[in-house]
């Protein structure tokens, strides 16, 4: 059964592009119950958003700057947000910004047992990022989608699309969760190795690489090793990921 979530956007931080690739992410993880956007509609910038509101059925909510240089829009989300709460008709929120001023209003709700999913840019600070159960930057949805309009146009695979490479920290990270989740022969489901990496860095995300799941990425890495195994009820694939052992060398005599 999905969960029912709250999607509040800041409109005067997150760009209006790429909102339907944004709305069918979030469906993912719940059913948007609510869907609100917040800002100054008086003001030219929000423009862009306003011809997208009907076709996604996102609800503006109007909010002045009353001092310049203040972003209204911040109390706005988080008064709300704690009245959604107290209503107890969602069971988790979509908080869209790449504003650390939200990173509180996070963190209250995971307190009060609300699952919280973020959406920003990569600009977003990491407080932000980790103060969320789970972590989605923009610049994936948008690769996403160029990479299906070139495969549609192209008939190719191909991405002229720029993801993140592969580091040691990464790799590191893979490597020390497998080592927390694996069995007396070093196998762990990688159910198990993804989950837990969400929960150590809420970011994470196999597309920011350009792999599409977390197998792909891992197979790619020669440091680990993929096993395939049947359930109990042999209808199914399994995926199990070990590190690979160092060989040792021998001396030199």
């Amino acid at each position: 059964m999905d969960i029912k979530l709250a999607v509040l956007i800041d409109g005067d931080n997150i760009p209006s592009a790429h909102v339907k690739e944004m709305m069918e992410e979030i469906a993912k993880y719940g059913n948007p119950t609510i869907k609100r956007i917040y800002g100054d509609w008086t003001k030219p910038h929000l423009n862009k958003w306003k011809a997208l509101l009907l076709e996604n059925a996102i609800t503006p909510i109007q909010q002045y700057a009353y001092t310049i240089g203040k972003n209204a829009t911040d109390s706005a989300m988080i008064i709300d947000a704690m009245d959604i709460l107290y209503s107890e008709k969602v069971d988790g929120f979509c908080l869209v910004s790449s504003d650390s001023d939200f990173t509180r209003l996070a963190t209250r709700l995971r307190e009060a047992g609300m699952k919280v999913y973020g959406i920003g840019e990569k600009k977003t600070p990491n407080p932000f990022i980790v103060a969320c159960d789970k972590f989605i930057y923009i610049e994936i949805l948008k690769n996403q989608s160029e990479d299906e309009a070139l495969e549609t146009n192209t008939k190719s695979s191909a991405s002229k699309n720029s993801y993140d490479k592969i580091t040691q920290k990464e790799i590191k990270l893979m490597a020390t969760t497998i080592d927390d989740v694996a069995d007396d022969d070093g196998w762990a489901f990688l159910g198990d190795v993804g989950s837990l990496i969400q929960k150590k860095q809420p970011n994470f995300d196999a597309r920011n690489y350009g792999f599409q799941k977390l197998t792909p990425l891992i197979s790619s890495i020669s440091t680990f090793e993929i096993e395939r195994r049947e359930d109990n009820r042999g209808r199914s694939k399994l995926v199990y990921v070990k590190i690979k052992e160092k060989k040792s060398r021998g001396r030199k005599k």
